[in-house]
């Protein structure tokens, strides 16, 4: 009985705490629901800039700051707002506001210029607007009453701007962030009243401040008045009328040359070789070299392509006798699409071109295209963020490191200058060529005609893609609703001699005019450096050896001793980062250069035969495959020191192109396999043989993506692939289009222009 007694105690004694427990949460609840949450904080009215309910309450205050006209169309806009009218809603919604994934780097809040410029339709715009166009756009975009909604034209001409403006707010953004807010007000305010109007839009004043703001299209530009356009239109068009009238005539002589070995029934071996259309006695791209002459330069062997950057550093037009031609008439075909474009995809290569180059060249510029296209994408993105997430990927390094691509043009140039210059000119014997002549006015007279010729060969394409480039950018910073990335519409005007005269790199980098061409400048001055080199080599090879030796260490230790002292960190800092001080200067990239000079030497030495034990293979191969793995994933969550941190910036470049040295040493010499049959396809060919233009082009096209449209990009694995792919295959074509009109020509014409020069640059391994 006690037990039972003691039991219901227990019970009792629970279930009293039990209730006293629930009592206690529905008090909790009970007092929470007395708590005011109306004035909780959303990220938009942190971030609000631009603010109409600000100009509407102060409006008293607002209209003696800006202009009488302004003031007259910005009430009507207001009252327009108040009365839910279709037009002012639509320039509200025109008009950009925060959106989301501002903490995922959105600093663009553009809204939408495309819609606040169509606003307004003329009469002619609204009697020729079609229903069914309507109907089946509503239809598209599920809203089937769309079409139902009358247009109503604003009693103003809207117009678009946008606002920069810096923002800090001590919570959300201790870092300052500068927005783009794009707004679509009335015509009639000016850059001065869209000022004053959004000094009233901003509740936190002390949070932002308007740097700027652009009203695209106010500035009156036209194409049509500006005089670098009207030069690049007239040259366009004479060019045009050259090819037109070459490939006319080109094929003119074709249908001749095949009627009159129908009907003459020459040889066989004849009637075979001038009824193909792959080659014709007058093709000048097909011109072969004369053992017994060659031009001021270098001679150029036969069935070696003319149009490679630096493979070619001479030509020599030889002409059958079967049909004399004028000189016009051979200056003519040289614009001759047929001849040209045979030629740039010819699947041969001559005796003095080492075909795994072209594969190497082909792939170095498809990673540089991808490196530029990241570059311009993270710029223009709606979420800058990503960028951090995918450079702590592993894979991201391919791409972070794409500098090294940059090397490989450099070695490739060293290398082609070397190797073709010594066999030649049949190892070098300029005491026998000279036959007593001066060496001193002999190397001189050498020298300049290797710097003319490259010189002409480079520039003709170069100026015209430098006029391009002006007029792009003057479009776009005229008419984009996003700043350029480079000042060129400023420093081209001014700055272009710089560029022509290859020395923009001894400048800064906001003066320059078309950014890349950093690369044409250090290449150049290193081939006026390398060429005075081997011309000294033909006697002095020694004395040769120890400059390029002498000016290899100078780029070591300059390169370190600039990174050591600016704390300069590879594997954390930006790619581009000390761009004006180590990135784009000549005297810290020299290094593989002079690496490529050498390994053309010793190819040229050897004859490209090299024999290797089966164990130096191994060893080389591994070892040259480890450096350019190490080189391009090795800093991956690797933190250096100051001290390794400027060794690695003073010797990456250089320990790059020695990989790259085994690499073609082993493809050139039969110890390449499968690697070797990638690199010499033939495939490549044309792709490497319009390299030049390629590298020339491409900034251009991924320029004109980025800034032509309407709202920022939004940056993704899967989009950026495809990005990538679609500007790649732009680049290419449009080089191809270029290389055609302007490079090619120019070659072929300097073999026919330049004269022989038989005593100074015979052969004499005959």
């Amino acid at each position: 009985m006690k037990k039972i007694v003691l039991l219901s105690l227990v019970l009792l004694l629970g279930t009293c705490a039990n209730c006293q427990s629930t009592d206690t949460s529905i008090n909790r609840l009970e007092s929470e629901k007395t708590v005011n949450y109306e004035n909780i904080t959303r990220i938009e009215e942190i971030l609000t800039v631009f603010n109409l309910d600000l100009v509407a309450s102060e409006w008293l205050i607002v209209k003696d700051r800006i202009g009488k006209q302004c003031r007259h169309e910005m009430l009507e806009y207001l009252n327009g707002l108040k009365e839910r009218k279709i037009w002012a809603l639509k320039m509200d919604d025109a008009t950009g506001r925060p959106n989301n994934g501002y903490f995922w780097g959105n600093n663009y809040w553009i809204g939408s210029m495309s819609l606040c410029r169509n606003i307004y339709k003329s009469e002619d715009d609204i009697r020729t607007k079609k229903e069914p166009s309507n109907v089946g756009l509503s239809f598209i975009n599920g809203n089937s009453n769309a079409a139902s909604i009358a247009h109503e034209n604003p009693p103003f001409m809207p117009r678009f701007s946008v606002l920069k403006i810096t923002f800090k707010e001590p919570q959300t953004t201790p870092n300052p962030r500068v927005i783009h807010i794009g707004v679509c007000l009335p015509s009639m305010c000016d850059e001065e009243d869209i000022f004053n109007i959004a000094n009233f839009t901003r509740p936190n004043l002390k949070y932002s401040e308007i740097i700027n703001v652009r009203i695209p299209s106010s500035d009156g530009f036209s194409l049509w008045k500006d005089s670098t356009f009207i030069i690049m239109l007239t040259v366009t068009i004479i060019v045009g009328v050259f090819i037109t009238w070459g490939t006319a005539y080109d094929i003119i002589l074709k249908r001749r040359l095949k009627e009159k070995t129908q009907v003459k029934s020459y040889t066989k071996e004849l009637h075979s070789e001038s009824s193909g259309l792959n080659c014709t006695t007058y093709d000048l791209t097909r011109a072969m070299s004369d053992k017994k002459s060659s031009c001021v330069g270098i001679g150029i062997p036969s069935n070696v392509n003319n149009n490679n950057s630096d493979e070619n550093l001479a030509a020599d037009p030889t002409i059958s006798d079967d049909k004399n031609l004028s000189l016009f008439e051979e200056l003519l075909l040289s614009f001759s699409l047929l001849s040209n474009f045979r030629t740039i995809c010819d699947k041969g290569v001559g005796s003095d071109t080492i075909a795994c180059i072209h594969g190497i060249r082909t792939f170095s510029m498809v990673w540089i295209i991808l490196g530029h296209t990241c570059i311009v994408a993270f710029k223009y993105s709606d979420n800058m963020e990503f960028r951090k997430v995918v450079e702590k990927e592993f894979s991201f390094q391919t791409i972070s490191n794409g500098a090294f691509s940059v090397d490989t043009f450099f070695f490739i140039g060293g290398f082609l200058v070397s190797f073709i210059y010594f066999r030649t000119n049949a190892k070098g014997n300029l005491e026998k060529l000279s036959k007593g002549t001066n060496e001193l006015f002999l190397g001189t007279q050498h020298f300049f005609g290797l710097l003319a010729y490259r010189f002409i060969r480079l520039t003709v394409p170069y100026l015209y893609v430098l006029g391009i480039v002006e007029i792009t950018m003057k479009y776009f910073a005229s008419n984009s609703v996003f700043e350029p990335p480079a000042n060129d519409h400023i420093n081209c005007p001014k700055f272009w001699w710089r560029n022509i005269l290859y020395i923009n790199t001894m400048f800064a980098s906001s003066e320059m005019c078309m950014l890349w061409s950093w690369y044409l400048a250090n290449d150049t001055q290193f081939y006026i450096i390398g060429a005075i080199i081997l011309i000294i080599a033909v006697k002095h090879f020694k004395f040769a050896a120890s400059i390029l030796f002498t000016f290899l260490m100078s780029a070591w230790i300059t390169t370190g001793v600039i990174a050591y002292r600016n704390n300069h960190s590879p594997n954390t800092d930006d790619p581009l980062a000390l761009f004006d001080k180590i990135y784009d200067k000549p005297w810290t990239r020299f290094g593989p250069y002079i690496i490529g000079m050498g390994v053309g030497w010793v190819l040229f030495k050897t004859n490209c035969k090299i024999k290797f034990t089966k164990i130096q293979l191994i060893t080389g191969w591994t070892l040259s495959i480890g450096t350019f793995l190490y080189l391009l994933y090795g800093l991956f969550n690797v933190e250096l020191s100051q001290t390794a941190a400027a060794a690695y910036s003073s010797l990456s470049h250089s320990a790059w192109a020695i990989a790259l040295a085994w690499l073609v040493i082993g493809c050139s010499t039969g110890n390449g396999g499968y690697l070797n049959r990638l690199l010499s396809s033939t495939w490549l060919y044309p792709f490497s043989r319009v390299t030049y233009c390629a590298y020339l082009v491409h900034p251009i096209i991924v320029r004109i993506y980025a800034l032509n449209n309407d709202a920022p990009i939004h940056m993704g694995v899967d989009s950026m692939i495809v990005i990538f792919l679609g500007q790649t295959v732009a680049s290419y074509m449009f080089s191809f289009l270029i290389s055609l009109a302007f490079e090619a020509p120019v070659v072929t014409m300097l073999k026919i222009l330049v004269p022989n020069r038989k005593s100074i640059y015979k052969d004499t391994t005959s």
